[in-house]
């Protein structure tokens, strides 16, 4: 049986490539590309003229077929992104399902990756972590990501387009805390790569600044969590609802100080104003 191989390509610096997949991209008979123009540049560089097939989102299930016909005939195919590692927000999903179903060996040649390398690259915990891909625009899928992030006990990856980085870098500040810990990864690998390491706070203030070009990874700190910050944050909450504070001022003041998500000071204050309400005869 032929086998379809799944090859990571550069996210920037095409020194990254490894020597296994500079083989296995000029031995397989096709390579089926997200962007072939790009893909093109890169065999260029390899001096390989292996034929190329285009494989994006819109036309996936089609090419499948296309695909077994190379499998199917004893010839090994390779899929590749326009970086990092295919199926990682990418296309090739349906491919591989289609391929495997058929019989067919699917082989990963591992290499780059915008995941990990920001992820070891942030300074944040990365002993356990999820990957969200890209935020939803907007909705109930958007409040629910923001939901997610800000109360997950892991370490959470995002990718998000230059464009709409403050946008999300807000959403996360009001989800989560101010001071919730972020590194934001720009170009990586490449020659004006930038870390932004800091709070939720310093990153949008920064990028408020100074508009971000490029590909963008997010890696936002895990939720604090535990029963200290639980008892100070109930501690702060009932001292400013004495002084006078309404609850959303309240609210506020809490995810600033402690460092909870906002779904958790909510929950917080509203119970303390419930506990220190005077009972009704």
């Amino acid at each position: 049986m032929a086998i379809l191989y799944l090859v990571s390509t550069p996210i920037g610096n095409l020194s990254d490539l490894s020597g296994r997949a500079a083989r296995v991209l000029g031995a397989v008979e096709r390579i089926f590309a997200e962007d072939t123009r790009r893909t093109g540049k890169l065999l260029r560089h390899l001096g390989v003229d292996t034929p190329l097939t285009s494989l994006h989102q819109h036309n996936e299930a089609a090419r499948a077929g296309r695909v077994l016909e190379c499998l199917e005939s004893g010839r090994d195919a390779a899929v590749v992104s326009d970086a990092g590692t295919p199926l990682v927000s990418d296309p090739g999903a349906r491919v591989v399902d289609a391929a495997l179903d058929a019989g067919h060996d699917v082989v990963p040649v591992p290499g780059p990756s915008a995941v990990l390398a920001a992820l070891v690259g942030s300074g944040l915990p990365a002993d356990r972590f999820v990957f969200l891909g890209f935020a939803p625009r907007k909705g109930l899928e958007r409040r629910a990501l923001l939901r997610r992030v800000a109360d997950s006990p892991e370490t959470t990856v995002l990718f998000e387009a230059p464009g709409r980085l403050g946008r999300l870098l807000a959403d996360l500040e009001r989800a989560c805390s101010p001071g919730r810990r972020v590194a934001v990864a720009r170009e990586m690998t490449k020659l004006h790569e930038e870390f932004v390491r800091g709070t939720l706070a310093e990153a949008r203030a920064h990028f408020g600044e100074r508009a971000p070009r490029g590909e963008v990874t997010l890696v936002i700190d895990r939720s604090p969590g535990g029963e200290p910050d639980e008892s100070a944050a109930r501690e702060v909450a009932a001292g400013l609802l004495a002084g006078g504070a309404r609850p959303s001022e309240a609210v506020r003041e809490v995810m600033a100080r402690i460092g909870v998500s906002r779904n958790r000071a909510y929950r917080i204050v509203h119970s303390t104003v419930a506990r220190d309400r005077p009972e009704t005869e």
